[in-house]
C-alpha cells in the first residue's frame, strides 16, 4: 500500500496550492487528480496564432494577491484586460442607448443588492430568489438589463439563486463594483501565460507528488488517518485534504459514512452552468469601429462578449453564455454551437467575427471531474451548506474556492482555501506529535 502524510484530492489550484504550502513545510504529500490535466476549473489551450487560451477561469483582480504573487514567482506577466472603445447593448437583434431613467432604475436594483451585502442579509433573503425579487422590484428594460448582467456574474439563471446566496457572493468579492468590474475589479488582469498555464508550472514543481487518472472512488477513516481507494491502488494517509467541488466531491463513497452535516453541504450544493468561448483572430478588428468587443445582449443566444486580447494580438473574443441558454447549446452539433455564437456576435462587430483563425469551446457543466463553473451554489433556503463547507470532517479537510471566505468563487478564492486546509493539516499533524519527513 502507497503511504504518504497528507493525500490531497484534486489538482485544482486549491488542491496545488495546499500541496505546496506542506512541502514547503517538508510534508510529504499525494495529489489525486482523477482528470489527465491539472487545474481543475482553469484550462489552457493554445490557438492557431500560438497564443494562450484560456477555456477555464482567466481573470486575476486587483486585489487578488496570492494569484499575483503565484505568477511572479512563475515568471508569467499580468496584462490589462483590453477596454479600448464602446461597449455594446443589444435587444432585439438591433443596439440600443441605455437611457437615465432605465440606467437609474437598474442601479437603484443593484445598489439595494449592496447594501444587503454590506449589512449581511437576513435568513428571509434566502427564501427568495434572485428572479423572483426581481420581477418586484423592476420592470422594463431596466429588469431585462439587470437580468442580462447577473447570471453572466453567477453562471445560473436566476429562478436558481437566492438573494441571500448572491448577497454572499458579492460581499465575498468587496462588493457589486468589484465584482462586476474591470480596471480596479475582479476582471482587471489576465495571465501571459494562462491560469491553466500556472496550474500546469505548480504541479511541474510538486513532480512526481502529483498523478493524474487517478480519481479517489472511496476514503476509509479511521482512527489513525484514512485510506483512499482508487484504481491504482490504495493510498494511507494521516490527513487527506478534498480539494474538489463539494457536488464532485459527493461522488467519493466513505466509511464509514460522512456525518449529516457534511452530507447536508454535499446534498444542497450545486454547481452553476456555464458555457466558455474564444474566437481567436489575427487582429482585434472591432476596435477599428470603435468597439470594445463587449456585448450584452437582453436575448439572443449570447448574452455577453469581452475582449481578451493580449498585448500586441492577435484578437481574442471570449464568450460567456450562463444557465439555460448554456444548456440549450448542448443540443446541437459543435458546428452549429460555432455558427450560432459566430453569428450573434458578428451582427454587432462585423462580418469579419464569422472567420476565426481558431475557436475554442467547453461546456463546463458537461465535464465530469468539475461538474460546472464557477463555484458551488447553495440552493435557495440551503444558505448554510456554504457557511460549512470548510468545517473539517477529521482526518478529512475541505478546500476549493467555494469555501473560501473571500473571492470564493474566484481563482484566488482557490488558492486561499488551499493554504487555509494546509495550515488546518500543519496544526492537526503537530498536535498529534506525527512529525513530517521531506520524501517527495
Amino acid at each position: 500500500m502507497e503511504q504518504t502524510t497528507v493525500a490531497v484530492i484534486g489538482a485544482g489550484f486549491a488542491g496545488l496550492a495546499a500541496a505546496r504550502a506542506l512541502r514547503a513545510h517538508g510534508i510529504d504529500v499525494r495529489v489525486l487528480e482523477a482528470a489527465d490535466r491539472v487545474g481543475g476549473r482553469a484550462q489552457t489551450e493554445r490557438s492557431a496564432a500560438g497564443t494562450p487560451v484560456d477555456l477555464g477561469g482567466q481573470w486575476v483582480g486587483h486585489q487578488h494577491a496570492r494569484m499575483t504573487t503565484l505568477a511572479r514567482e512563475f515568471g508569467m506577466t499580468l496584462f490589462p484586460t483590453p477596454e479600448v472603445g464602446k461597449a455594446v447593448v443589444v435587444d432585439g437583434g438591433r443596439r440600443l442607448r441605455i437611457g437615465p431613467l432605465t440606467a437609474a432604475a437598474a442601479g437603484a436594483a443593484l445598489l439595494r443588492l449592496e447594501l444587503l451585502a454590506r449589512k449581511g442579509a437576513s435568513s428571509r433573503w434566502d427564501e427568495v430568489t434572485v428572479a423572483d425579487w426581481l420581477a418586484r422590484v423592476l420592470r422594463g428594460r431596466a429588469r431585462r438589463l439587470v437580468e442580462a448582467v447577473l447570471p453572466e456574474a453567477t453562471a445560473c439563471d436566476l429562478d436558481r439563486i437566492s438573494v441571500g446566496a448572491l448577497a454572499v457572493g458579492i460581499r465575498s468579492a468587496g462588493g457589486l463594483r468589484v465584482m462586476l468590474g474591470t480596471a480596479g475589479g475582479a476582471q482587471e488582469s489576465l495571465l501571459s501565460g494562462g491560469a491553466g498555464g500556472l496550474a500546469e508550472k505548480l504541479a511541474a514543481e510538486l513532480g512526481s507528488a502529483v498523478h493524474l487518472g487517478r480519481p479517489a472512488t472511496a476514503i476509509t477513516r479511521s482512527a489513525d488517518g484514512v485510506t483512499i481507494a482508487t484504481p491504482a491502488g490504495p493510498v494511507r494517509a494521516a490527513r487527506a485534504i478534498v480539494a474538489v467541488p463539494p457536488p464532485v466531491a459527493a461522488e467519493i463513497r466513505h466509511h464509514p459514512p460522512l456525518p449529516s452535516e457534511r452530507m447536508y453541504v454535499q446534498d444542497n450544493l450545486r454547481m452553476g452552468t456555464i458555457y466558455k468561448a474564444i474566437a481567436v483572430y489575427d487582429r482585434p478588428f472591432w476596435r477599428e469601429r470603435g468597439l470594445n468587443g463587449e456585448i450584452i445582449a437582453l436575448d439572443g443566444p449570447v448574452p455577453a462578449s469581452f475582449d481578451i486580447s493580449p498585448p500586441g494580438g492577435p484578437g481574442h473574443l471570449c464568450v460567456l453564455i450562463p444557465g439555460g441558454a448554456a444548456e440549450a447549446l448542448d443540443r446541437l452539433t459543435g458546428a452549429e454551437r460555432r455558427d450560432t455564437v459566430l453569428a450573434a456576435v458578428a451582427g454587432q462587430l462585423g462580418d469579419a467575427a464569422l472567420n476565426p483563425l481558431s475557436w475554442h469551446e467547453k461546456s463546463w457543466h458537461l465535464d465530469p471531474y468539475v461538474g460546472g463553473g464557477y463555484t458551488a451554489i447553495p440552493r435557495p433556503g440551503a444558505l448554510d451548506a456554504l457557511a460549512d463547507a470548510a468545517r473539517p470532517t477529521v482526518p478529512i479537510h475541505w478546500a476549493g474556492t467555494e469555501t473560501a471566505s473571500k473571492w470564493s468563487g474566484y481563482l484566488e478564492g482557490a488558492v486561499l482555501s488551499g493554504e487555509r486546509a494546509a495550515d488546518e493539516v500543519r496544526a492537526a499533524l503537530r498536535s498529534t506529535c506525527l512529525g513530517v519527513h521531506s520524501k517527495s
